[in-house]
């Protein structure tokens, strides 16, 4: 079997979309059992409730997580409010826990995706279970990765699999944690159609504001649901505070969700989906205009300092020629880069004149 062939007919205990919500960390069986109470009488429909047990952080000495003590306080939450409940696992000692627990789905983080050695000791320890297992992407845009994670589990007969875009870590400063970067998301859902994929707005925006845009253009291209981070009092959560929503504020994003008719033709999934990948190039061609014009301010600086002409014609010459030079190779119309160019320059002259 591969993974093209699996069934995954857990994804039909669930309603569409498949919501997973909770704490970015357990902190206390207190704040675990209102964030619970009060995701319950939202009614929002939310049947799998997260937390996290144990927190990869980027430096050591901060809080990473209150341990398998809080495996209690996730049973407690099923067992006084009905969810299903769900952690992330990174190691060996972390699965043999959580199976322990009984924590009904598991997911792989986006840190412990890109090393196959973590993969390969989580799923071995994962063997056989018919518990939904989720990947996150790996932090780095690699689908092969991301598809090898999944392999490894399914080679430890682990066949409940889903996966979960997180967006992917880059260097730029940009108004995302993680970028989107929709079109890797894409590639792996058009290769594996039976395999469910969540989108996990909370990390890929950082922050509270752009959650209900990210879960909506997700949902607009066919994801099956989302895993978002819900606290009882974000601003006092101990990880992730910016990133998390209250229960009520989850419940109004849920509600405003728009979500596709299972009858939609073909052609308008393909053009949801062909928007969505123009959204994150247009994006990322934002994103690298306003660096160039960051870089035009420090040469109109260097300019003024040396007394030199903002307007340099031969340099203008150098870049129209390799424009036109690149518009030839990827046979795209001379013309409309030449005007494309001729107005970054413009607003570049502008800047520097600014100076």
């Amino acid at each position: 079997m591969d993974l093209k062939n699996l069934e995954n007919n857990w994804v039909k205990e669930f309603p569409k979309p498949i919501i997973i919500a909770g704490p970015c960390s357990a902190e206390s069986e207190s704040q675990m059992l209102e964030t619970a109470k009060r995701i319950k009488e939202s009614n929002a429909e939310v049947p799998i409730f997260r937390a996290g047990i144990w927190k990869p952080r980027t430096k050591p000495n901060g809080f990473e997580g209150v341990g398998t003590i809080g495996l209690g306080w996730l049973k407690k939450v099923k067992q006084e409010y009905g969810f299903k409940t769900a952690t992330e696992v990174a190691n060996a000692h972390h699965v043999a826990a959580a199976l322990e627990a009984d924590v009904d789905i598991l997911w792989i983080g986006a840190r412990s995706t890109v090393n196959p050695f973590t993969v390969q000791e989580i799923a071995e320890a994962l063997k056989g279970t018919d518990k939904p297992v989720f990947v996150k992407n790996p932090v780095n845009p690699d689908l092969a990765l991301w598809i090898g994670a999944l392999e490894r589990l399914l080679g430890q007969d682990v066949k409940n699999l889903g996966v979960i875009h997180r967006g992917f870590s880059t260097y730029q400063k940009t108004k995302y944690r993680n970028i989107p970067n929709w079109q890797i998301a894409l590639d792996f859902k058009n290769q594996y159609p039976n395999i469910p994929m969540l989108v996990d707005p909370s990390h890929i925006c950082g922050n509270r504001t752009g959650l209900a845009g990210i879960a909506q253009e997700a949902m607009n291209v066919g994801y099956e649901g989302m895993i978002i981070e819900s606290h009882c009092n974000p601003d006092e959560a101990w990880s992730d505070a910016s990133q998390q929503i209250t229960p009520e504020v989850l419940a109004e994003l849920i509600n405003n969700l728009q979500i596709r008719n299972s009858d939609i033709s073909v052609f308008d999934d393909e053009m949801g989906r062909h928007r969505t990948l123009i959204s994150d190039l247009d994006f990322n061609l934002i994103e690298l205009l306003s660096q160039r014009m960051k870089i035009s301010e420090k040469i109109g600086t260097l300019k003024k300092d040396n007394n030199i002409a903002i307007f340099q014609p031969e340099r203008w010459k150098i870049i129209t020629e390799y424009a036109l030079q690149k518009a030839d190779e990827t046979g795209m119309s001379s013309e409309f880069i030449e005007k494309v160019f001729k107005a970054i320059h413009e607003e570049s002259i502008e800047v520097q004149n600014n100076i």
